[in-house]
């Protein structure tokens, strides 16, 4: 399902540029993905593992359930950016890590997505800040 190019109901000014912001940051997340074969999933995962991992607290992370990861982190594995290794707490638990390879696509996909650095850098350092404090109450 497409996610909408636009606010539903009547936003403010302040609701259209988030909207926008956010539209531009998932377009440029995707477009550095696929600039290193990747999806934006597959890149948001490998992303998320910087360290091993469980599936569950991966999902959890992400907000969604193991299951739905699964076939990610299949593809991940099969490309050889991912390995699952017996949990040494739980032996029927396995625990994700990237690999070498999985390493390499990562640090190529962040070179590659400059939306968020770009786009700070257009802000002084004050309006960094003050954007930072502002998103951070927006947020809760």
């Amino acid at each position: 399902m497409a996610l909408p190019n636009a606010p539903v109901s009547a936003p403010t000014d302040a609701e259209k540029a988030m909207f926008e912001f956010v539209d531009l940051y998932d377009r440029a997340y995707e477009s550095a993905a696929a600039e290193v074969s990747l999806s934006a999933a597959q890149a948001c995962v490998l992303g998320r593992l910087t360290e091993r991992r469980g599936m569950t607290a991966l999902a959890r992370d992400l907000g969604c359930d193991a299951s739905n990861i699964t076939h990610i982190v299949d593809r991940l594995q099969r490309l050889d950016y991912v390995t699952r290794e017996p949990d040494p707490e739980d032996g029927r638990a396995r625990l994700l890590a990237r690999t070498e390879k999985g390493d390499e696509v990562t640090a190529r996909f962040e070179d590659a997505f400059v939306f968020a650095r770009h786009a700070a850098a257009r802000l002084s350092p004050a309006e960094q800040d003050q954007l930072a404090t502002l998103l951070r109450t927006a947020i809760g």
